[in-house]
């Protein structure tokens, strides 16, 4: 075997349990974030209450994946603090089942979402010396990284779909509770790797970093494109089942966006060098210019849902891609963990809330 395969199998090795913990994550977000709303409809909560509730996702982003990706760079105990995040949100899934109020179940969902909505910045932190090469970003190694996390997200949406129209929303808290044992499982796998910590050394400040105009305006852009994917990722499914859709053809309709983010991110390597990283986080943009308007005017035609959907590909693979790659070259070392959660903190808090208070307004209009 020459020296090239070698490393190549080596390094197929190494990110191969990445790769399922990728899975296992996206496949609990994919379908927690998809029937959620669905759920708490089906226990008899307005729309109000449900955007309240689906909003402490956002609430947690104040603090939970900065907080964490401070302490992973402070200890560099990256896939041990992603262990014991897996296993209190597994605890705390226990509480879905509870019917105690309201109070209850917000605070549950505010512990599981504390410990989940910071496992993406840590696992892509701990992987991101596995997919450099010479100092730079790889594009391909992180797209056939991240593409398990994508096609976990679409077989949970689709299986998830069809269970739930046969049997109804009442075993949402059993699904969350296996798909949260699997995570665990998942991350029992990944090699327990420990950065070295120079503790004589202080951490580098990120406020330097934060003051150039390019990360600025990489931030500017996210929280946009979070914006627009906050109200389809919360209200796209509610939207749907309003206008008579089934569960299944709900599901399919988001795998229809998970094949077209696979498709990206297995040959994002081939399309991503022919422009700059900031001219691809532009074409993001246009294209959910776009994918809003066809899913806003004409969601009761298939086809055109089917071609917005398909637009994923470049208003989130395309911008993700773009966005990550930027982030391993502005917050490198000892700044990884923070960056990253930065990119998560800054790109959805404001964005959920913003879509929280829309939605509350629209529905007092619609009670008057």
């Amino acid at each position: 075997m020459s020296v090239t395969a070698a490393a190549g199998l080596v390094g197929r090795r190494q990110l191969a349990p990445f790769a399922v913990f990728s899975a296992c994550y996206f496949a609990h977000a994919g379908f927690f974030t998809s029937y959620l709303p669905l759920w708490l409809k089906s226990q008899g909560l307005g729309l109000v209450t449900i955007s309240m509730l689906t909003s402490i996702q956002a609430a947690t982003r104040l603090f939970a994946p900065y907080g964490w990706g401070a302490l992973s760079d402070h200890t560099g105990e990256r896939v041990a603090l992603l262990r014991y995040c897996a296993l209190a949100a597994l605890m705390v899934s226990l509480g879905l089942a509870l019917n105690w109020g309201l109070v209850w179940l917000g605070a549950v969902l505010l512990l599981l979402y504390t410990h989940t909505s910071s496992m993406t910045p840590m696992s892509e932190a701990a992987m991101a010396e596995l997919v450099s090469r010479d100092g730079g970003f790889n594009a391909q190694r992180y797209g056939r990284v991240r593409l398990w996390g994508s096609l976990g997200f679409m077989l949970s949406v689709l299986l998830c779909g069809m269970w739930f129209d046969r049997f109804g929303m009442q075993g949402f808290p059993g699904v969350t509770w296996l798909s949260l044992l699997v995570l665990l499982a998942s991350s029992a796998w990944m090699p327990n790797t420990k950065e070295a910590v120079h503790t004589q050394q202080p951490r580098p400040p990120i406020w330097p970093i934060l003051r150039q105009r390019a990360v600025r305006w990489m931030f500017v852009s996210c929280f946009f494109q979070v914006l627009s994917h906050t109200g389809i990722n919360v209200f796209f499914s509610l939207y749907l089942d309003a206008l008579g859709y089934s569960k299944t053809t709900i599901g399919l309709l988001w795998a229809v966006s998970v094949v077209a983010e696979v498709t990206w991110f297995f040959t994002q390597s081939r399309w991503l060098p022919h422009f700059s990283l900031p001219r691809w986080l532009m074409f993001a943009g246009l294209a959910m210019a776009l994918r809003m308007v066809l899913t806003a005017s004409s969601a009761h035609v298939v086809w055109v849902l089917v071609l917005a959907q398909t637009l994923h590909a470049l208003t989130f693979a395309a911008h993700h891609g773009a966005c990550i790659a930027l982030l391993s070259h502005y917050f490198p070392g000892r700044l990884r963990g923070r960056g990253q959660a930065l990119y998560t903190v800054l790109g959805s808090m404001v964005a959920l809330v913003c879509w929280v208070l829309c939605w509350a307004d629209l529905s007092a209009q619609n009670t008057v």
